[in-house]
C-alpha cells in the first residue's frame, strides 16, 4: 500500500489510522462479509443505500439498469441453491440482483415515438453493463458506510433462465450480479491486494520482469499452499491435458511434485476455476442473451 501519512499534502488525518478521511478508510479497509446477524435492515436505511445506487454515474444519464430486491425467505433459499449453495445468501436479510434493463427505455421510446435499437447494439451493451456494475458498487460502498456488510455473488450466470422465470423478467432485462446485504456478525477480513506498481501503468502498459511478477503474487498470497492428494493430482492432470496437451500436463505435475504442494495459481485454474470447464457453454450464453431479447453480438439488419 502507498504511504498513508498524507499530512504533508494538507489533508486532515483526524479520521484516524493515517487516512485522510473516513471514506478512504472505508474503501481501503473493506472486506466481503459472509456472516450476517439475524437482523433486518430498517426500510428507511435500505432506501437510503439504494438511493446511492440510483445516483451512480450513467452513460448519457439513461440509467439502463434495474435492481430486484429479494427479502422473501423462500426466494432466498431458491437463489442460494441455484448460485452454488452459498448459505450466506439465505442468512442475509436482503439480496439485490442488478440487471441490465433496456425494457423500460424501449417502452419509453415507443410511447414517445422515438427510434430504438439498443438491444441490438454492442455499444449499448458495453455501456449498460458498466452502468449496472457502477450502480452496484455505489450501493456496496454506501452499505459499508452505513454499518452494513456486503458480498458480491457472480454465480447468477449459472442460472440465467431460472432467475428470469423466478423474477418474471421481460425481454430486454438481463441479470448481471447479486449483492447480499446485512449486519456483519464478525468483522470481514481484509484481503491483501497487488501493489500499485503491478496494477497502475503510467502512459503505456509496462510488462514486468518474470521475477518481479512472481514476487508480487508471492507477496499477495504469502505462504499459500494446498496439500497434494491423489484426487487433486488426477484432476489437475486431466485439466492440463484437456487444455494444453499431455506434455504440459506432465510438466505441471512434475512442478507440483518438485515444490511439494499445489500453489495458488495451480489451485485457481486447475481445481477451483477449472480451465477446462469455464470456457464451456460460451455458445449457450450467447443463445441465452438472444432468448432475453438481445442481439448484441449479431449483425444488425434494419
Amino acid at each position: 500500500m502507498t504511504d498513508k501519512n498524507l499530512s504533508h499534502h494538507g489533508i486532515d488525518e483526524s479520521a484516524g489510522a493515517g487516512y485522510p478521511n473516513e471514506t478512504m478508510k472505508l474503501l481501503l479497509e473493506r472486506g466481503s462479509c459472509r456472516y450476517f446477524e439475524k437482523k433486518k435492515i430498517p426500510p428507511e436505511l435500505l432506501d437510503l443505500v439504494l438511493e446511492a445506487g440510483i445516483h451512480a454515474p450513467s452513460g448519457g444519464n439513461l440509467q439502463p439498469f434495474s435492481i430486484i430486491k429479494i427479502e422473501d425467505e423462500k426466494s432466498k433459499k431458491i437463489l442460494t441453491e441455484w448460485c452454488g449453495d452459498q448459505q450466506f445468501m439465505t442468512n442475509a436479510p436482503v439480496n439485490l440482483i442488478f440487471c441490465i434493463d433496456w425494457y423500460r427505455i424501449k417502452r419509453w421510446a415507443e410511447l414517445e415515438t422515438a427510434p430504438f435499437t439498443a438491444t441490438s447494439s454492442f455499444r449499448h451493451f458495453w455501456i449498460s453493463f458498466q452502468d449496472t456494475i457502477i450502480a452496484a458498487q455505489n450501493i456496496c460502498t454506501a452499505a459499508d458506510a452505513m454499518g452494513l456488510g456486503s458480498v458480491y455473488v457472480g454465480t447468477v450466470l449459472e442460472c440465467f433462465r431460472e432467475i428470469r422465470q423466478l423474477l418474471e423478467l421481460p425481454d430486454g432485462v438481463f441479470p448481471v450480479v447479486l449483492l447480499s446485504l446485512g449486519y456483519p456478525r464478525i468483522k470481514p477480513p481484509i484481503k491483501k491486494k497487488l501493489r500499485l506498481n503491478m496494477i497502475v501503468h503510467s502512459e503505456k502498459y509496462r510488462i514486468p520482469r518474470d521475477t518481479e511478477l512472481q514476487a508480487a503474487f508471492e507477496e499477495k498470497y504469502p505462504g499459500w499452499k494446498r496439500d497434494i492428494t491423489p484426487e487433486r493430482i488426477e484432476t489437475i492432470k486431466s485439466v492440463c491435458r484437456t487444455v494444453h496437451g499431455d506434455a504440459f500436463a506432465e510438466k505441471c505435475i512434475a512442478k507440483i511434485m518438485e515444490q511439494g504442494y499445489i500453489n495458488v495459481v495451480q489451485n485457481y485454474f486447475g481445481l477451483h476455476y477449472r480451465a477446462d470447464e469455464l470456457p464451456q457453454r460460451n455458445d449457450d450464453f450467447l443463445k441465452i442473451m438472444e432468448e432475453f431479447g438481445f442481439k448484441w453480438f449479431r449483425e444488425y439488419i434494419a
